[in-house]
């Protein structure tokens, strides 16, 4: 059964590399942050074959970015998240789960600090612009809260240091994981960040100004022509394999940063600033959490609702939320929410599959 045509719409927002991707020959879209993603040029297996051995250009124009400015953007910013900000440098990035007054996740972005009152959120897929500023006029900050003309572009894979090395320079490959520089193109400064949402290494330029956007993606593509470079989007197999965590899919509202196994990311002693502690704080000791799971059998179909995951007793146990064959590993990788009684390494479970049960083996980590 074919999925319903999704209806354009000027709401649905272009980025500034729109009419490239297009070019490119990108054969399915989805919404991201009410713009458009694209979600596979070739198949997700051709593309997931290149991503691991070439360089790929990803239109990720979609995280989109809060800015937050002035005296008082620190507090914003730790107002939002149990991860503590107060030690973040000026050319660093972090991964940072949001949270509500009830600890529970509301987003999970990579922060950009670009100076001490000055950072940007590079969002995943929920409305987090109107929140900050409703904490700031809330609070009465002096900070100033919008959406800047940036947007991502990702260069992924393990030819990627090569390409960005001749378009941006040779200085740009020492950067340091989640460390950005600043780059010039063409009269304008933008930087660049050795960060990706992918395992096979490479960088995120936030391209500064949309009228660049063109320009920047032909030159990636100018320098990278014996590299193979092609257009390229998240692969859902890699992704997987890496427990690269998808907001919205694996993590949801209903969730607490400790359910998402993103603990480390939460300083309860020291980002005491955060609306969130005194409810997060009661709930460090999950009783369910994400984990890595094979999925027995051939190939599993496309995932667009939870599968249940029953114990030997028949009771739940959980559920899967990413699945999907992996030709590398030969098996159907997958993310699920598993119980607490359930979730040790080696514990076999019943997964509820369209088209019959499978067995389910809990991982003790990804494959990657």
């Amino acid at each position: 059964m074919s999925m319903p045509y999704l209806t354009p719409s000027i709401r649905l927002r272009k980025t500034p590399f729109s009419n490239r991707v297009d070019r490119a020959g990108a054969k399915a879209y989805t919404v991201y942050n009410h713009m458009l993603l694209a979600s596979y040029y070739e198949t997700p297996e051709e593309d997931y074959r290149h991503l691991k051995s070439a360089v790929q250009v990803w239109d990720v124009a979609v995280e989109r970015q809060v800015e937050v400015k002035g005296p008082d953007a620190l507090r914003l910013v730790q107002m939002t998240t149990p991860r503590d900000m107060s030690r973040m440098q000026d050319d660093q990035c972090c991964y940072i789960p949001m949270v509500d007054v009830a600890g529970k996740m509301m987003n999970d972005p990579v922060a950009v600090r670009l100076s001490q009152d000055r950072y940007w959120l590079s969002l995943a897929d929920s409305d987090m612009l109107l929140y900050c500023k409703g904490l700031a006029a809330g609070a009465g900050l002096d900070v100033e809260v919008f959406e800047p003309d940036v947007s991502p572009l990702a260069i992924q894979g393990p030819k990627a240091d090569e390409l960005v090395s001749r378009v941006f320079g040779e200085d740009i490959v020492s950067t340091r994981f989640f460390r950005h520089k600043t780059i010039n193109f063409q009269g304008q400064d933008m930087i660049i960040a050795r960060s990706g949402w992918s395992h096979q290494g490479g960088f995120e330029l936030y391209l500064d100004g949309s009228q660049y956007g063109e320009a920047v993606w032909d030159a990636l593509f100018e320098a990278g022509r014996d590299l193979d470079v092609r257009a390229g989007c998240p692969n859902l197999i890699e992704r997987i394999e890496a427990g690269l965590l998808s907001f919205g899919s694996d993590i949801t509202m209903d969730h607490t940063p400790f359910e998402a196994g993103l603990g480390k990311y939460c300083n309860l002693d020291r980002a005491v600033g955060f609306l969130g502690h005194a409810a997060l704080s009661a709930l460090t000791e999950p009783s369910k959490q994400i984990r890595a799971l094979e999925v027995d059998g051939s190939a599993v179909p496309a995932i667009n609702h939870p599968w249940p995951l029953h114990n030997a007793s028949g009771d739940p146990a959980g559920y899967i939320s990413s699945s999907t064959w992996s030709p590398d590993f030969n098996t159907n990788v997958t993310i699920a929410m598993v119980n607490r009684e359930q979730w040790d390494a080696g514990t076999v479970l019943t997964a509820k599959v369209p088209g019959g049960d499978r067995t389910a083996t809990v991982r003790e980590k990804f494959w990657i």
